[in-house]
């Protein structure tokens, strides 16, 4: 018996805007996210879990419509927008288990850090658990549905380190969490040069797989998943693009600019705001790679 995977995308979430030379006349969102369902005869194993209550609850109504015991939920990294969700998917799954990479565990930890939980709670108040679950420390190098290994991979950098991705060899299948990004600006807010470099090699990583699908962790709700040489390439060219503009422009403004000239029909724009804001340090700096 085979296994299938099916994936549920959430759409894009308003947000307040924090950046101050963003069009106030626009509604600033978070990217639309995505969790990957493997399915066997009888089981299934969920991975992400998204953020907000309120997307896990029609996740969960998604999983109880697909009639499979869902046994396991792998986090693929430690950003909160992909296992806040948790504790609304272990009410409804209370034998299901939650687990990551025994690496990824403490930076899960430090998302529900105090600190931490103000940010997300700035931007999502009251639409989250107020003690968020933290998955534990997978046992093995793999997951077994029937039979069939889900085997994570760490990669390094994405969008945060570490980062994983997660491979079902028999469908030649990739839930890639957040190293390929699907039409969707790419969350650079929190890297440097050296960084986006690490980024280009985890895509190769990606890459090497020869996966027949790719699930980006962030995808436009339109987006294929049938076509990962063209994910892959789309996510290196933006990262290159980004990295040229930002040694290349002078304000924050100046590289939104650059990057919209090639990069406008990408879902979020946000996204690119709040990276050129981020890196505002890094502006002008040339940079020469290896």
């Amino acid at each position: 018996m085979s296994i299938n995977l099916d994936v549920y995308v959430s759409p894009y979430k308003p947000i307040a805007a924090s950046i101050p030379f963003w069009d106030s006349s626009k509604q600033a969102t978070f990217p639309a996210s995505s969790a990957s369902l493997f399915t066997g005869e009888n089981e299934a194993v969920l991975i992400d879990a998204l953020l907000t209550t309120a997307e896990a609850s029609r996740l969960c109504e998604w999983i109880r419509a697909k009639n499979k015991e869902l046994t396991t939920i792998y986090i693929t990294h430690g950003h909160g927008d992909h296992f806040f969700g948790l504790n609304t998917i272990l009410d409804a799954f209370p034998d299901a288990k939650a687990v990551t990479l025994s690496e990824i565990v403490p930076f899960c930890e430090q998302q529900v850090s105090a600190a931490a939980l103000a940010q997300w709670n700035a931007s999502f108040p009251n639409q989250f658990a107020e003690h968020p679950i933290v998955p534990e420390a997978m046992q093995g190098a793999a997951i077994d549905l029937e039979g069939h290994e889900i085997r994570p991979i760490v990669v390094g950098q994405s969008d945060t380190a570490p980062s994983s991705v997660v491979h079902a060899r028999d469908i030649d299948a990739v839930a890639g969490g957040d190293v390929a990004y699907n039409g969707i600006h790419c969350w650079l807010a929190f890297t440097d040069h050296e960084k986006r470099e690490k980024w280009l090699a985890a895509l190769d990583i990606i890459d090497s797989l020869k996966p027949k699908l790719l699930v980006a962790g962030h995808k436009d709700p339109n987006a294929r998943d049938d076509d990962p040489q063209s994910i892959l390439n789309a996510t290196r060219t933006y990262i290159r693009d980004f990295d040229k503009a930002v040694s290349e422009s002078a304000t924050p403004q100046e590289l939104v600019d650059t990057m919209m000239r090639s990069h406008r029909e990408l879902g979020n724009p946000y996204t690119l705001w709040v990276a050129a804001d981020a890196v505002k340090d890094q502006l002008g700096r040339r940079t020469v790679s290896a």
